[in-house]
């Protein structure tokens, strides 16, 4: 019951600094208002009463009930506090995903398109107050899911993002600007694309220049992500005859340039990712950069615990004044 007690008017507590004067003004009262008689003998009054001693007691029941009355007023209470969240500031997020088969490669463990997806899922759960939608790409681009709130569905829909379901190639284009068409209708403050490449623009009919400047009518932030190490990585070069890829050594080409100039018209940033760890740095960094304003709203619920000092304090009040009419009648 008194567990995590607080004190609304505290300033009370400098009244249990009168206690103490208060018992030494009743010690010296009693003592002159007790008369004294000189004896020869006490022989007597050996059967004295044990009253008179007990009478003290009387006092001591005032003093408490006089603390717990100054307690009551420095009004003891426990507080709950529920807490309530609102988003003022939404962002709605899609992320653009390369599924061309340079994305196999294994540079980055076990390969670029496995590794991005594991990051990518961890950057959603991160976003709970956000919408995100997924576009997959490689020679054309498709919605893999619109923009919604549901993680479920799009971390769903994320695992199930593979090579092949494509016609092959990397349309940079085609990607952002069926990205920038998910986005273009949102009503949130904030609308952000995440492209990632692992390529050079080599197919589809829309221009990257011409869906960055899409973006920017819309007011669409692109963060541009180059993917793939310095220099060389197994790649797949050639399918053999099981249908299975072979792998060799090839140069990783990446339009850097492309990716710089798309972050920068749109008020991005570019970024380039060499390994697991660096393309889990990015993504954190994305993370923090984009940042979801939350209001929150604390709710104070106090329930109060004086009551009890006061009844206690009248009960002991009552008690010292009973045994004060009754057994302790003496004017002594």
């Amino acid at each position: 019951m008194w567990q995590h007690i607080e004190f609304a008017n505290p300033e009370f507590f400098w009244l249990l600094l009168l206690l103490p004067v208060a018992i030494l003004w009743s010690f010296f009262k009693r003592k002159r208002e007790i008369p004294s008689l000189k004896m020869s003998s006490l022989k007597g009054f050996s059967h004295t009463s044990l009253l008179p001693k007990l009478k003290p007691l009387l006092f001591v029941l005032r003093v408490l009930a006089l603390a717990l009355v100054i307690t009551a007023l420095a009004r003891p209470q426990t507080e709950d506090i529920s807490t309530r969240t609102k988003t003022t500031k939404g962002i709605d997020i899609v992320m653009a995903i390369d599924v061309s088969s340079s994305m196999l490669a294994r540079d980055l463990k076990p390969n670029r398109l496995v590794a991005l997806k594991e990051v990518a899922a961890d950057f959603i759960k991160k976003r709970p107050n956000d919408r995100i939608g997924l576009v997959a790409y490689a020679g054309e681009s498709y919605t893999k899911t619109p923009i919604t709130s549901d993680k479920s569905i799009v971390l769903n829909a994320l695992r199930d993002i593979s090579y092949g379901e494509l016609e092959d190639g990397t349309a940079i284009g085609m990607g952002l600007a069926t990205s920038v068409n998910r986005l273009k209708e949102s009503k949130a403050i904030s609308k952000v694309i995440i492209l990632l490449t692992d390529g050079v623009n080599n197919s589809g009919f829309i221009e990257p220049q011409t869906a960055a400047d899409l973006a920017v009518e819309y007011n669409i932030k692109t963060y541009t992500i180059g993917l793939g190490t310095n220099g060389n990585a197994l790649t797949p070069i050639a399918y053999n005859r099981d249908g299975t890829f072979r792998y060799g050594m090839r140069q990783v080409e990446i339009d850097e340039e492309l990716l710089k100039d798309i972050a920068q018209l749109t008020g991005g940033t570019y970024f380039r990712a060499t390994d697991n760890e660096k393309l889990e740095e990015i993504y954190e960094e994305i993370n923090k950069l984009e940042k979801t304003e939350i209001e929150e709203f604390k709710y104070y619920k106090y329930e109060e615990k004086f009551r009890p000092l006061v009844f206690l304090a009248g009960a002991l009040l009552l008690m010292e004044w009973v045994l004060r009419s009754t057994f302790f009648r003496s004017s002594i």
